[in-house]
């Protein structure tokens, strides 16, 4: 039997109802409220428990798969996972949390509707507050930056990317300006990690295939540059299998500069901290995340990297019936040799540590004891376009072929939903027996940019 709380705040569901919240419909988030939605299915038809979900999207987007859809090998709407769909149970709520008040039990946040109705952010009370916001894109201060660079953290993001890239080559094409060609077909990627890498790898591949469409394009035309300010690239996969990446990169003409920073993207020129100058009108930032920042805008506790200190059961240390995991938790690594190890804020652990989360919140409704989050590591995966890839998994270290099937065969397992997965293995499938899409579709950016400009107005300006 759930133990009695009283809801207070908006239209709780009956005045005994124990209210859960969750902030964030991402990985941690999704698949938590995923996890209570099963563990609580009686106590929510009797209306003993109510689980709110309040996150920025309607859908929680499986970001492995990101690089792909930039590439075209997935299409975009099957790589997000609709919440309403799948939390068919649960209340969820579109829009942003301001602040956390936990000693009042409180959070404010505003929707859609807010700025239209005029009233100002909504407040909102609850019983056991999962906090799961996720992260941010972690950015320099480096000059052109905030003005020319692109990120690739939301499907948005791939597909506006993957739009860019094909109309520069369209631009290449068409211009006699050696110059506007040069900078139009010089790509500088930021960042040697997963996102970085995969990105490169994937975009790369789609670009050097779109060629053959072009009659004045080659793939030697092109400059393809990876800029990371440490001394080797995808240390999830181990010295070995970064060495061997960053020569199959090489192998195929890019630019792979370790130990470099960005230091300059004024003006349309990647200035690098080498020397190297880069005319280019494509600068993509992948170089880390730092915590939402929601988490200073509330009275939990955070480490000295700004993220939620956490107990190994996943609740927030100091803190009675509040609970966090993945990116913005600092979970201690139980797992470790060495004490003060914390585990990594990936996916992997995210997926895993939202199963251990939605079992203790229940576990702690149904006063029972709270279990420890221990993992035991499976290892890293990373895709470098079509039928190459790196991956050490199990102690056992792959490439090529090999590792992209590995790649393939681990995501598809991990993307929520039969329905997904059914649609993500009809598309590789099909993918196999015809061409892939080469096609850009840059209106999509600006939708209503053909009916303003036959209104009499202006074409908007094109997107960094």
């Amino acid at each position: 039997m759930v133990k009695a709380a009283i809801s207070r705040g908006t239209t709780p569901a009956s005045p005994d109802c124990a209210r859960i919240l969750v902030v964030g419909g991402g990985y941690v988030g999704m698949y938590t409220a995923l996890r209570l939605q099963r563990k609580l299915k009686h106590e929510l038809r009797r209306g003993e428990v109510e689980i709110v979900v309040i996150t920025p999207d309607p859908y929680m987007t499986y970001q492995p798969f990101l690089p792909e859809a930039a590439a075209g090998s997935i299409s975009p709407r099957h790589v997000v996972v609709p919440l309403r769909r799948v939390l068919a149970a649960c209340r969820i709520v579109i829009g942003e949390v301001e602040s956390v008040d936990h000693a009042k039990r409180t959070a404010t946040f505003s929707t859609l509707a807010t700025e239209e109705e005029g009233t100002g952010p909504v407040q909102i009370t609850y019983d056991e507050l999962v906090l799961a916001p996720g992260s941010i894109a972690r950015t320099l201060p480096i000059p052109g930056l905030a003005d020319h660079a692109i990120g690739f953290k939301t499907v948005e993001e791939a597909i506006g990317l993957r739009n860019h890239v094909i109309e520069q080559m369209d631009i290449a094409s068409s211009t006699r300006d050696p110059a506007i060609r040069d900078a139009a077909l010089t790509f500088v990627f930021v960042g040697g990690g997963y996102a970085g890498v995969e990105a490169l790898g994937e975009l790369e591949d789609m670009a050097r295939h779109a060629t053959r469409y072009y009659h004045n394009v080659k793939p030697q035309d092109m400059k393809w540059i990876l800029v990371e300010a440490a001394d080797r690239i995808l240390p999830e996969v181990g010295e070995e299998m970064g060495k061997y990446t960053v020569r199959e990169l090489r192998r195929r003409n890019i630019d792979v500069r370790l130990e470099t920073r960005l230091d300059s993207c004024e003006d349309r020129v990647a200035v690098l901290s080498d020397g190297a100058r880069f005319p280019t009108r494509t600068v993509v930032w992948t170089a880390g995340v730092k915590p939402h920042p929601v988490l200073a805008a509330s009275d939990l506790p955070l480490n000295e990297r700004g993220r939620l200190t956490c107990t190994a059961r996943l609740t927030i240390d100091g803190t009675t019936h509040a609970w966090a995991a993945g990116d913005a938790a600092a979970v201690p690594d139980v797992t470790a040799a060495e004490p003060g190890t914390e585990c990594a804020p990936n996916a992997q652990h995210a997926v895993r540590q939202a199963k251990v989360l939605g079992d203790n919140i229940v576990a702690s409704l149904r006063e029972r004891p709270l279990q420890e989050y221990t993992h035991k590591y499976v290892g890293s995966v990373a895709s470098l376009g079509l039928h190459k890839g790196v991956a050490h998994v199990y102690g056992r270290k792959l490439k090529g072929y090999p590792a992209w099937f590995m790649h393939r065969v681990y995501h598809l397992s991990r993307v929520p939903t039969v329905n997904r997965k059914s649609r993500v293995l009809a598309e590789w499938t099909l993918s196999g027996l015809f061409k892939r899409e080469v096609v850009s579709l840059g209106s999509l950016e600006h939708p209503r940019a053909e009916f303003e400009l036959a209104a009499g107005g202006e074409r908007p300006k094109e997107s960094p």
